[in-house]
């Protein structure tokens, strides 16, 4: 259960994150000449070195027209130096200061191919409607992918866990990697859960480096997200190659004490095609820990979400119901009542977010400025539409009538998500949307066809196996 346990604690930090707007990754500081000559101050050159800071929609401009300046030439007399020291210092720094001058007066008036002011570093990017109608639509359909691949995923994944046996080739094989049922308890302790999270992680990102903090969680997710990726990449990997390849079978085994007392720590059975999916995968990690491309991160973070989708499960309508109630609380109060969801999301540097420059157009792949969605407002409302899709299984009416209800209400909720924050221009909590289209666009199709009992009722895990195991890990834990 390592894997699982490892992708439960990521899904608990993604809550961390919900949808924000477009965020600078490298901010330089202000960047202020102060020109300190005596003759700068007579001319008035002090306000053509500073730089104005407006409204992102605002041109920067340089000040009013000064008088033409020739420092060999002054208008007015200069005072005589009363010293021989103070000649010579006024004579060394006059042409330093007018090559000082000059630079300032051309950088004021430079200007790049879009409008921007050279000089000005810390000016907000104004991305063009263009580049925000891209970056939010890739922003949706690469939420969209894992929730449905992740929910396909999911029905064979519960049948495999039903019938006992194993013949989906994505690393099923191994009962480490088998589907982790949330039950109600786990749903009402998730938020409190995420909360501790998120607080410990500001709590972190104030007191200590940030650099040094996103270097720990950098080799952290490295690992996390090439077991991730390879997971996700193995059934692919077992369409592509053709039948004639040599596979080999190879088991890695860990067991502690003597022959009599031997107890197994790891056990975990993997073949040639894991093998070239692991590779694969880190060299996916190692471009990410050295260059932490966005493209690299979206690889590991849908990995992560459909991981999620995949193989977190809840035993029942009403569960999920507890989760997505709790976390829309949740959501709401740590982005409207603090800013410690959003000083996070953009303090922490790791894949559990994807991210989309709105400035692609203009940069190419090297766009800075992005617009992000956490990953837990994609796998908290995912696991709750493969949830509903294996209902739809279960009722063996060849039809697939509340997961596509609840699919379309997901793109309802996200496309009011980016409208209301398009709008106010402030960033929202995803789920503040998304829970109430989830839930009640699935209800309200059970209402009118006469199912809303039976959607209720229905069960993957009977409540006394769910008991039995709760019961038998607590007994292991007092051993």
């Amino acid at each position: 259960m390592f894997y699982v346990v490892c992708l439960w604690f990521v899904l608990r930090s993604t809550s961390v994150t919900s949808l924000v707007p477009g965020n600078r990754r490298r901010v330089r500081p202000p960047l202020r000449l102060r020109l300190s000559a005596p003759c700068f101050r007579k001319r008035g050159l002090n306000a053509a070195s500073r730089l104005y800071e407006g409204d992102a929609h605002r041109r920067l401009r340089p000040p009013a027209a000064q008088p033409a300046f020739h420092p060999a030439a002054p208008s007015k007399p200069a005072a005589e130096p009363t010293t021989m020291a103070d000649t010579e210092q006024a004579r060394a720094s006059a042409p330093e200061a007018a090559a000082a001058a000059a630079a300032v007066l051309d950088a004021l008036n430079a200007t790049d191919a879009n409008g921007t002011e050279a000089l000005n570093a810390t000016a907000k990017f104004v991305a063009s409607p263009e580049g925000t109608a891209l970056a939010y639509g890739s922003l949706v359909f690469m939420a969209l992918l894992p929730i449905f691949f992740g929910a396909l995923r999911s029905v064979h994944c519960s049948k495999s866990k039903e019938l006992g046996e194993n013949d989906y080739d994505s690393g099923f094989r191994n009962a480490s990697d088998m589907p982790e049922t949330i039950t109600s308890r786990d749903a009402a302790r998730f938020p409190i859960i995420a909360s501790c999270t998120l607080f410990g992680l500001y709590l972190f990102f104030k007191v200590f480096s940030q650099e040094y903090i996103n270097l720990l969680l950098s080799v952290y997710f490295f690992g996390l997200g090439v077991l991730a990726l390879s997971h996700t990449m193995s059934p692919l990997m077992s369409r592509i190659f053709p039948d004639s390849f040599s596979n080999k079978q190879f088991q890695l085994l860990f067991t502690q004490g003597s022959e009599e007392t031997k107890e197994e720590i790891v056990n975990y059975e993997f073949d040639t095609k894991n093998l070239v999916c692991l590779l694969i995968s880190t060299v996916v990690g190692v471009w990410y820990l050295l260059k932490k491309h966005w493209i690299a991160n979206n690889l590991f973070g849908l990995a992560f979400a459909l991981n999620g989708v995949e193989l977190l499960h809840l035993n029942n309508v009403s569960t999920g119901c507890i989760l997505l109630g709790g976390l829309f609380v949740y959501d709401v109060f740590w982005v409207f009542g603090t800013n410690v969801m959003v000083t996070v999301a953009r303090s922490f540097e790791a894949p559990i977010k994807l991210v989309f420059p709105q400035d692609l157009l203009e940069r190419g792949l090297d766009a800075s400025n992005f617009a992000m969605l956490g990953l837990g407002d994609i796998v908290i409302p995912g696991i709750f539409i493969a949830l509903l899709l294996r209902f739809d299984v279960s009722l063996k009416k060849n039809s697939r009538t509340y997961f596509y209800s609840s699919f379309l209400a997901y793109i309802f909720g996200l496309g009011l998500t980016i409208f209301v924050m398009h709008t106010f221009k402030h960033a929202q909590p995803a789920l503040l949307y998304l829970v109430p289209a989830c839930v009640g666009f699935p209800v309200v199709v059970a209402l009118i066809r006469g199912e809303l009992t039976e959607l209720f009722r229905y069960e993957e895990t009977p409540p006394e196996d769910t008991d039995v195991k709760e019961d038998s890990e607590t007994e292991k834990k007092d051993q």
